[in-house]
């Protein structure tokens, strides 16, 4: 699933330790586009926080999975996040130039028979 919105708030970087090594988690809250805005809070897990698009005031898109878990009786669902990308003006990340005409690709025929003849070369 994909959604676009404005990082409002960057919640604190968590960190610990289980039963597989070291992990880290860092939680921003994602306000929706749109008449009726949501906020969301997404989850970064691991290498997936290490982004300079993560921060407060950006406009990002943002590819993630719903993961719920039950916990004593209780229901606990989390939005994980697995890509992040700039939305909206990103001008300054893509290449705008426009791409050479058709032509320009094209190599320049040869004229390899007379006049009025119609045999092919092959």
């Amino acid at each position: 699933m994909e959604i676009t919105g404005t990082i409002t708030q960057m919640l604190p970087e968590k960190t610990g330790n289980g039963k597989n090594g070291t992990w880290r988690k860092q939680e921003v809250i994602l306000e929706t586009e749109g008449q009726y805005k949501k906020k969301i809070c997404f989850s970064f897990w691991g290498d997936k926080a290490d982004t300079t698009i993560l921060r407060q005031g950006a406009t990002v898109k943002i590819s993630f999975d719903l993961e719920s878990r039950e916990f004593n009786g209780k229901w606990y669902t989390e939005a994980k996040a697995w890509r992040v990308d700039p939305a909206g003006n990103t001008n300054s990340l893509i290449n705008t130039q426009q791409p050479p005409a058709y032509q320009d690709y094209c190599p320049p025929q040869e004229n390899t028979g007379n006049a009025g003849d119609d045999n092919l070369p092959f």
